[in-house]
């Protein structure tokens, strides 16, 4: 089964950081990308994918196109990592590991074809 683990952030309370702090939030993801690894759950990009600031998105919606994020939310999508794992409930244990670092750690299920 394919697993989104996407995290979610508050831009300014990243900002906020110190880079001691960053770098730890860092360390905890190369942590959590090896315990993946131990476990057999298979990261399907080696890595986690931190995704650019919301300023830059662009949403495209059918009554057009809008610079900036999709909500008007202050929690946003950071960045998520892809997982083939055959083991849900140990998978949501690995990802206590990363949401020591991070706020939460949204696990969905892809349904393939």
């Amino acid at each position: 089964m394919r697993y989104y683990l996407l995290i979610p952030s508050v831009e300014a309370e990243w900002q906020a950081k110190t880079q001691a702090e960053k770098d730890a939030v860092f360390a905890t993801h190369e942590r959590f990308a090896e315990l993946l690894a131990d476990r057999g759950h298979t990261n399907l990009k080696g890595y986690g994918a931190a995704l650019a600031d919301p300023a830059t998105a662009v949403t495209v919606r059918g009554s057009g196109v809008t610079d900036g994020p999709y909500t008007e939310a202050a929690e946003h999508l950071a960045g998520l990592y892809v997982v083939e794992s055959e083991d849900r409930d140990d998978l949501v244990e690995c990802c206590r590991l990363l949401a020591t670092a991070e706020s939460a750690i949204e696990i969905r299920a892809a349904e393939l074809d």
